[in-house]
């Protein structure tokens, strides 16, 4: 019997019940039992990766490196999110490792692939926070370009309303956020994580605000001052490379924070939300939009997308959202889920990205391609699950004399049109 043969048994031992099959790199095959997605080891180097790193970590960075491949990363994924794998006990594991060892012979085990981070120094420092944003964030500005809408909106669309595409449904969610904040001309905004200035163009044009954006990272607001000097906004958008700790006395008649909150972290967020509730005017509204983990605690991302994609990120429950808010003094008043509008978002994206394959793999390189496509789709098979939601969190100042002015009204006929939809 040959060692691949001996670990074939060993697969088939340690996993009765597989619906999925796998192929190992000199052709032998292990089917599932039941009809699904192919699993391909194309290299022994692959188990040196799990070998190494037993569990997700293994399996991601074999798959990065392309030492590990699947026919049809959709089913595997969602798979990944919905097959219980069977416990192993002592002896079942050294079983399955004897049998990886004698396929894999005696080699070097393989260093991880030079795609991944691991941040020095202590978590949610400024230096650390701008390492792991940066990281996410520049690839290229020309990368996000092939799978995000015209407006470079990377966050949650609104597809609840009617949208049919992508450029409807950004174009309809940064609507709703102005109408939520109540913009009117002459108002000053702070958005806090502005991407590549979508929404701050968008709020400047459409409702005649004067904006202040800020990012960490320095070829997002590159892009972004570029695209404002585009629009014709140049007096009334302005965008700098800036920690939000570093807002100083400026005040602002709203604020928006719209999928950056996930950088912050648990230990950070009272903090957080008490630096807006320092820059706000009275009567003023902040608008809070952002991933949330389903439960009671904060879900620290996977080994995975702690080394490949969001290092550092945090999934706060929405409670502990609100608890920030209320602890700055900020009355929460009106909440409102979007975990389907964004698994149609993340489906798009994904799509957009296969199409455009061969000019990713040659801005980003193979390996930051291979993340980003388990990544689109590991995030959508989250929120289709409902693991993971996103909400806005829209909030004020109590005890404040109520609004008569239109945008009030704009907000209740957008929650009134909101739930028209739902139902």
């Amino acid at each position: 019997m040959g060692a691949t043969d001996s670990l074939r048994n060993a697969i088939e031992r340690t996993f009765p019940d597989r619906p999925f099959s796998i192929e190992l790199w000199d052709g032998t095959k292990v089917p599932g039992t039941r009809p699904g997605a192919t699993i391909s080891f194309r290299s022994p180097r692959a188990f040196g990766h799990i070998l190494r790193a037993p569990g997700e970590l293994g399996l991601g960075r074999a798959y990065v490196c392309g030492d590990l491949d699947v026919d049809d990363i959709d089913a595997v994924v969602a798979l990944l999110g919905r097959w219980q794998a069977p416990r192993l006990g002592a002896a079942a594991k050294a079983r399955l490792g004897q049998a990886v060892l004698r396929a894999h012979g005696v080699h070097r085990l393989p260093d991880p692939p030079a795609a991944e981070l691991r941040p020095r120094g202590a978590k949610h420092t400024k230096r650390r926070d701008a390492a792991a944003v940066r990281h996410h964030y520049d690839v290229s500005n020309e990368f996000f370009r092939l799978f995000l809408d015209e407006s470079l909106t990377y966050s949650c669309a609104y597809f609840s309303g009617g949208a049919e595409t992508l450029e409807e449904a950004q174009e309809a969610k940064l609507g709703m956020v102005c109408r939520k904040l109540g913009l009117e001309p002459g108002m000053r905004v702070l958005d806090i994580g502005c991407g590549w200035g979508s929404f701050a163009i968008h709020a400047a044009r459409e409702h005649g605000v004067s904006a202040l954006g800020i990012t960490l990272s320095e070829p997002q607001a590159a892009l972004a001052r570029e695209r404002v000097v585009d629009a014709a906004l140049a007096d009334k958008v302005e965008v700098r490379v800036m920690d939000y700790r570093d807002l100083g006395a400026e005040r602002f008649d709203a604020v928006c924070s719209i999928g950056m909150f996930e950088h912050v972290g648990e230990a950070n967020i009272d903090e957080y939300m008490r630096l807006i509730a320092g820059v706000l005017k009275p009567d003023a509204k902040v608008l809070n939009h952002g991933i949330t983990h389903v439960g009671s605690e904060t879900h620290i991302g996977g080994d995975f997308s702690e080394r490949y994609v969001f290092p550092d990120g945090e999934i706060l429950p929405l409670s502990r959202v609100i608890l920030a808010l209320e602890r700055a003094g900020l009355e929460p008043v009106h909440v409102e889920g979007l975990h389907r509008d964004y698994a149609e978002t993340l489906r798009h994206w994904a799509a957009r990205l296969d199409q455009n394959l061969e000019e990713a793999e040659r801005l980003g390189g193979a390996e930051r391609l291979r993340v980003w496509r388990l990544y689109l789709r590991a995030a959508r098979n989250g929120f289709e699950t409902a693991n993971t939601s996103v909400f806005q969190v829209l909030a004020g100042r109590p005890l404040s004399e109520p609004s008569r002015s239109e945008p009030a009204t704009e907000l209740s006929q957008e929650r009134a049109s909101m739930s028209a939809a739902q139902t």
